[in-house]
């Protein structure tokens, strides 16, 4: 349960400004810090939300060279557009900023300096991975090798996608140059390190000891980092982007992104706090006052940085409160497969907001139904049909409107007197009483997907006690008994209303337009007297409207597509064979056959067999090895290139006399090769 503080800070990871966000970060960190920053304000708590761009990252120079642009161009950019989407998406960040900012560069360096003029770091020269084509240092992200795990052949200097390891270039088998493929040799260059392993003893007992509450997989990922022992860790680079090392002796070096990052969480706050005093008081608050909370919002790539790293920066900085939870959720997949910015296989939120326009709700909805938090899950486009339609507008939108309509049809939309309540009715008005307890649990214990099925129970009760109470029947034979069903129902009304906002904010504010509901407090949830008795209600129109197939089959074509589009991209012919002399293909007699039947041999997955009109008067029999790519029918009669000359071979008991020649695809498929005119079977091939 949330402990007893002033004021709670609330952080995002700080996306980089590379490209556009996609729905992996949105269940992952985004709309959960969201759900539980509006919770918070609607229970009239002190809190701030901070995000911005991560423009420092190793990604955006990467992004930069591949587009031919200055990297300040990219990060422009993305950064307007990240912060763009999470605006029409409904992420109400206090502030959205980024680490360019002057506010940040100042603030992170004078960080830096503090801890260095103490000595807190150690200072190194090691050799590291250098590119002599390029004459760079390479940092991590810019160097791929084969996991030393899974033994993926693709893996980054610092983690690998494939198994999710975290990862050290040094780990890497046969590391290269990701962008250019060179080779890497080792140098000499000088750094500052963060001495992680001064700081386990503390670490071992703040999380171990102190923070067992956290959520199983980030304990379990810190203990496991902790198990296997802390090494010191550099704070800089070698590279030409970035802040600046204050110091001399550091000229062309930069601070190392994972050290820079964080401290944008704090720059952030300082400028939200300068722009807007009145408001937000001293900046130094929120961050150094032990009253103060603070959550990190972030996905599992990042736990150790958040839950390790970044408080051994605090606690050597000595000023800073540390970080009182860490809800990081797991990753969400996309139709059984990783979603990957790198081979854009991703759905990306600006795209969505502009072909799926005005249904933020649905995905918010959707991706806190499916929200990764204890393992890894799924979206898929037939789930996200399936949930808008079957829930959103099936049970909650149907309430709403069944509602609203008998309010319309029996009481010209005036909210009528409550009379007589039964047994029933307490029973149920009991049931939605409880619902704010429940939320306040497990929103506090960041278990949003239990807390949305919550706030989706209250729709059911509704639904529940229309059908039971059957005021439409009801109405002919005892009219003061429907006053008070319809009473009921509209104060469960104004309870989703409520209950939803932290959820679904945009429908949300349709449906306390559509009663009429100016003011709204989390302390109000609950009651079962939010709409007084001849209040006049607008006309109601629909709160959710059905996703149509056509929609779904949309966006599954643009990710076939885009898989289609990797794999093309991805294929490298095979080498080119030794050469031969011109003789040895003459020795080849290759002809066009007519296929005068085809059909699967008994007893094989593989072959088919083929009847061929080779021009010779005879049928000519040939077996291939297509079976799985071809169903035999769609060959007859088909104009086929084989070799003629070749031995008779048996095959499954049958006899084949020559060869079909096929081409393998980039994916692996065959396509038997045919003529686009039409040749007469026996045609020589020359």
């Amino acid at each position: 349960m949330e402990k007893n503080f002033k004021r709670i800070t609330v952080t995002s990871a700080l996306p980089y400004a590379n490209g556009p966000v996609h729905i992996g970060h949105l269940a992952g960190v985004y709309v959960p810090a969201d759900i539980y920053v509006r919770y918070l304000r609607l229970k009239g708590r002190d809190v701030i939300f901070i995000g911005g761009s991560d423009e420092h990252g190793v990604p955006v120079t990467i992004r930069a060279r591949k587009e031919g642009v200055t990297v300040q161009e990219v990060v422009d950019r993305y950064h307007y557009l990240i912060k763009d989407s999470f605006e029409k998406f409904g992420i109400s960040f206090d502030i959205y900023s980024r680490t360019t900012s002057k506010t940040h560069h100042k603030l992170a360096s004078d960080f830096f300096r503090k801890l260095y003029d103490e000595g807190k770091f150690v200072e190194q020269v090691t050799e590291q991975f250098y590119d002599e084509e390029t004459n760079r240092f390479l940092t991590d992200r810019n160097i791929r090798g084969e996991c030393p795990r899974c033994h993926n052949h693709e893996a980054y200097g610092d983690q690998c996608e494939k198994c999710g390891a975290t990862l050290s270039p040094e780990e890497l088998i046969n590391p290269f140059n990701a962008e250019t493929g060179h080779p890497l040799v080792k140098r000499a260059t000088k750094h500052w390190y963060l001495p992680l392993d001064q700081y386990q003893p503390w670490l071992d007992k703040w999380i171990l000891e102190e923070h067992k509450e956290w959520r199983p997989n980030v304990y379990g990922q810190c203990k496991s980092w902790l198990d296997g022992g802390l090494r010191p860790r550099a704070v800089t680079r070698d590279l030409d982007w970035g802040i600046p090392v204050p110091i001399e002796g550091a000229e062309g070096k930069v601070l190392y992104v994972w050290f820079d990052a964080p401290i944008g969480y704090i720059s952030n706050t300082k400028e939200l706090c300068e722009g807007n005093p009145e408001k937000y008081g001293n900046w130094e608050t929120w961050w150094k006052d032990p009253e103060t909370r603070l959550v990190h919002f972030i996905g599992k790539d990042n736990i150790v940085f958040h839950c390790i790293v970044f408080p051994s920066m605090l606690k050597a900085h000595g000023d800073y409160i540390l970080p009182d939870n860490v809800p990081s959720n797991e990753f969400l997949n996309l139709e059984g497969n990783k979603i990957s910015t790198s081979k854009n296989y991703a759905v990306w939120l600006n795209e969505y907001l502009v072909e799926l326009p005005n249904r933020q709700d649905e995905l918010r909805y959707v991706l806190t139904a499916n929200a990764p938090e204890t393992k890894d899950n799924d979206f898929t486009w037939a789930d996200y049909q399936a949930r808008c339609n079957n829930e959103l507008v099936a049970v909650y939108g149907n309430f709403i409107n069944r509602a609203l309509q008998l309010t319309q049809k029996y009481y010209e939309g005036i909210v009528p007197p409550c009379g007589e309540v039964n047994d029933y009715d307490r029973e149920t008005l009991s049931e939605f009483k409880n619902v704010k307890e429940n939320l306040e649990s497990l929103l506090e214990n960041f278990k949003f997907r239990e807390a949305q099925k919550e706030a989706m129970n209250l729709a059911r009760i509704g639904n529940k006690y229309i059908a039971d109470c059957e005021p439409w029947k009801v109405i002919k034979t005892d009219p003061e008994r429907v006053k008070t069903i319809i009473y009921n129902s509209l104060q469960l009304t104004a309870n989703l209303a409520i209950a939803f906002e932290p959820f679904l904010p945009f429908s949300s504010e349709r449906l306390r337009k559509m009663i009429d509901m100016e003011s709204f407090s989390w302390e109000q949830l609950g009651s079962t007297d939010l709409l007084p008795a001849g209040k006049q209600l607008p006309k109601p129109e629909l709160l959710f409207t059905k996703i149509e197939d056509n929609v779904i089959a949309a966006q599954v074509k643009k990710l076939e597509d885009t898989i289609k589009a990797n794999e093309a991209a991805e294929y490298k012919a095979a080498p080119i064979k030794d050469i031969i002399p011109f003789e040895d293909f003459e020795k080849m007699d290759i002809r066009v056959g007519l296929v005068k039947d085809c059909e699967k041999v008994k007893k094989s997955k593989k072959l088919l067999k083929f009847t061929l009109d080779d021009g010779s008067g005879e049928d000519r029999t040939i077996l291939s090895g297509i079976a799985q790519w071809y169903e035999p029918e769609r060959l007859i009669g088909k104009r086929v290139l084989f070799i003629a000359n070749l031995a008779p071979r048996k095959m499954m008991g049958e006899e084949s006399c020559g060869m079909i020649l096929s081409a393998v695809n980039y994916n692996g498929d065959l396509s038997v090769t045919t003529t686009l005119d039409d040749v007469k079977g026996g045609s020589q091939v020359g």
